[in-house]
């Protein structure tokens, strides 16, 4: 048996110094949570700049300083979030700052999203905020998925308000379910899979629990099914998409991802928390500290369920199934409750999230800070690059995509994209893939685009210009030292691998940029 316990923190109604103490705690961690973003001018985030760089083509299409490469095509299909949005804040400031506040309201609808929920469910704040915070830097959110991140915020809301509306009249139900479906749609697609998914096992959890009847049961279901089935019929009549084809399950790692979510820099910190957490939570439930409600245990089982079967690689989208893990970690935190008999044991709970929010805050200040000199670095680079250039970009190494021998030099495979902001250039692994972002290239240098983003080696490029061309080559460098005008390869300073064919023009610690001489 537990000694008489009550939970970390107690009805808000009734003073208790350890909810106060709790309530600072959370409010301190989240300040902190949001000093990274106001720091770094662009966020070490693998993803982050080629997503500032299509913003760039975005907020410039249809000016005078409008990229010449790319054109600008829309569909009904969607992961548009930011697409949307920041071209419109960057009518009131600057592209760089518009896409960092929106990474800022992305973090603030994951939290408030989260707490919103737990208040629903519970009428008090109990452990969602320190979720939330805990899970602010996991991987999929580190390595800039911030369409998802605004998009997984965006979800918690439309479940907080669905819930808050379960027992009120239908025709207000079917509205703020209509309005979130659409919403989410265009924001995230997973997001919207996530917002389905948890209602619906939600849904049939009433049915287990008996109450609700079945025919009942059944109308709620297809009302909150309907929205999304007339989306999807109105996509496919208008030829919209969701990605390019192709799946991959990646099954060997799917027992390992665990082990990596909390942190997308470093893999030791991510094991060491992910560790701490999982053998702290199994510990509380084994000991009856921690308990999940029945839709609670609906969800959680659902959405494991769900990440075993999804696809990693899902329709052309990689890391795919990483993204059930934030999204369980900020739901179910609202349907659970943890009593803890002491308050010895509570405080020893809090310093423990409060722990791992820390080590991995820490983390993101170790690898953000020194890469505001690297990305200083780099766009001081394009300076020497001539305007309406074609740039070309390879790794240094045979490293692999991830590279999980250094996941620090992760944040700058797309940094040279950014010369499609800052020298109206032609990148060719920027993200031009439809179905996904509404920017391509234009005809003229359309074969020269990777669409997923890829990298090179560099050896790769030197056996091609050496005239030994693998077999395998891909198009779009076949031809490279035609085809472009600079080079920047990724990776330590080294020799010039082409001393005839490429002309130093700057170095530094991440990268090194040449001058092409165009070769007939």
């Amino acid at each position: 048996m537990v000694p008489s316990s009550k939970p970390i923190l107690t009805d808000p109604a009734r003073p208790d110094p350890d909810r106060a103490v709790a309530m600072i705690v959370l409010a301190m961690l989240a300040v902190v949570s949001i000093v990274p973003v106001l720091l770094t001018p662009i966020p070490a985030m693998v993803d982050y700049p080629n997503h500032l760089a299509r913003m760039s083509v975005l907020s410039q299409n249809g000016t005078a300083g409008a990229n010449p490469y790319y054109e600008v095509r829309w569909a009904f299909y969607p992961n548009l979030g930011m697409d949307l949005l920041v071209p419109q804040l960057a009518r009131l400031m600057s592209v760089e700052n518009a896409t960092r506040l929106f990474l800022l309201l992305s973090q603030c609808l994951i939290v408030t999203g989260a707490l919103l929920l737990e208040w629903v469910r519970k009428g008090r704040i109990h452990l969602a905020g320190f979720a939330a915070l805990a899970f602010l830097y996991c991987l999929p959110f580190s390595w800039g998925f911030v369409n998802f991140e605004f998009g997984l915020g965006l979800a918690l809301w439309g479940i907080a308000v669905y819930l808050l509306l379960a027992e009120g009249p239908w025709p207000l139900r079917f509205m703020a379910n209509l309005i979130f479906v659409a919403a989410l749609y265009v924001a995230h697609f997973f997001s919207l899979g996530i917002y389905g998914a948890t209602l619906g096992l939600f849904e049939l959890s009433r049915i287990r629990q008996g109450r609700v009847a079945y025919p009942v049961a059944a109308a709620r279901l297809g009302a909150l099914a309907l929205p999304a089935l007339a989306l999807l019929a109105i996509m496919h009549v208008t030829a919209g998409a969701i990605g390019s084809r192709g799946n991959d399950w990646f099954l060997a790692f799917k027992p390992v991802w665990p082990l990596r979510i909390m942190n997308g820099y470093n893999l030791t910190a991510a094991a060491v928390t992910g560790l701490t957490l999982m053998t702290a939570l199994l510990f509380a439930a084994r000991r009856g500290l921690l308990r999940l409600e029945p839709a609670g245990i609906w969800i959680a089982l659902g959405l494991a369920l769900l990440y075993v079967a999804i696809p990693s690689r899902l329709f052309g989208t990689s890391f795919a199934d990483l993204r059930v893990f934030p999204a369980a970690a900020l739901i179910l935190p609202a349907f659970c409750s943890l009593s803890l008999p002491s308050r010895a044991w509570r405080m020893a709970a809090l310093a423990a999230i409060s722990g791992i929010t820390l080590i991995n805050l820490a983390v993101v200040f170790t690898v953000w800070l020194p890469y505001r000199t690297d990305y200083a670095a780099i766009v001081e680079s394009f300076r020497k690059v001539e305007r309406g250039s074609r740039v070309l970009v390879s790794n240094a190494d045979e490293a692999g995509d991830p590279p999980f021998a250094d996941l620090t030099a992760y944040p700058m495979y797309y940094a040279p994209t950014l010369a499609v902001h800052y020298a109206n250039a032609f990148v060719p692994n920027l993200f031009t893939e439809a179905g996904k972002q509404p920017v391509r290239a234009v005809e003229a240098v359309r074969h020269l685009a990777t669409p997923d983003g890829g990298l090179v080696s560099s050896g790769l490029l030197t056996a091609i210009a050496a005239g030994h061309p693998p077999a395998d080559s891909p198009r779009f460098v076949r031809t490279w030292y035609r085809d472009f005008d600079y080079l920047y390869v990724l990776g330590p300073r080294a020799a010039n691998p082409l001393p005839d064919l490429l002309v130093l023009l700057q170095t530094s610690d991440r990268f090194v940029l040449y001058r092409i001489r165009r070769k007939s």
